[in-house]
């Protein structure tokens, strides 16, 4: 999976080591999901043995939290709007620059939809608040709110699948021209 790094560098500060773990999972399981995602090839990636990886996020389950708190932060602090469409089109550019963590999202949340994954509770709360956040920004309408995020989902997926013919943003530009004129 990629030349691992040399485990005899200098030590990182725990905050940046743990950030480096997050990007290099992230990838990983962007690229392989999280069934293909081994401890060692994350621990190659960040130069560190498996016992040391551990150390930083105590288990497989504990790394995989990690890299979804991390962007869900990552979400709330770079995000706020006070329209659902003003937050949508700023949600839809800045996915539209990181296609790798969207495609870690759809990733695993597609996986996650066996009841015995490991973030399938996490997948079921984040579905849940984002459907009670966008319906408070739609004014109370939750079928709106639904609608908007089936819509948001399944653009990433086309974009995902063709990037070179799907133009994430202006795709979702003219969904949210008929999805907001009522």
């Amino acid at each position: 999976m990629g030349q691992p790094f040399r485990r005899d560098r200098a030590r990182l500060p725990a905050a940046e080591r743990r950030k480096q773990i997050v990007e290099v999972t992230s990838r990983l399981i962007a690229e392989y999901g999280f069934w293909g995602l081994s401890m060692q090839d994350v621990a190659d990636g960040c130069g560190l043995t498996v016992p040391g990886l551990l150390h930083h996020v105590g288990s497989k389950e504990g790394l995989l939290i990690a890299v979804l708190d991390e962007r869900d932060k990552s979400d709330m602090s770079e995000l706020k709007a006070e329209k659902l469409q003003d937050l949508c089109a700023a949600l839809v550019r800045r996915n539209a620059r990181q296609p790798e963590i969207v495609r870690l999202f759809a990733v695993l949340e597609a996986e996650s939809l066996a009841p015995d994954h490991p973030v399938h509770d996490y997948f079921r709360t984040r579905e849940k608040r984002a459907i009670d956040s966008f319906t408070e920004l739609a004014g109370g309408d939750e079928a709106l709110a639904r609608q908007v995020i089936a819509m948001m989902d399944g653009l990433q997926i086309q974009w995902l699948r063709n990037p070179v013919k799907v133009d994430l943003v202006k795709a979702w530009d003219d969904a949210a021209d008929r999805l907001f004129s009522k």
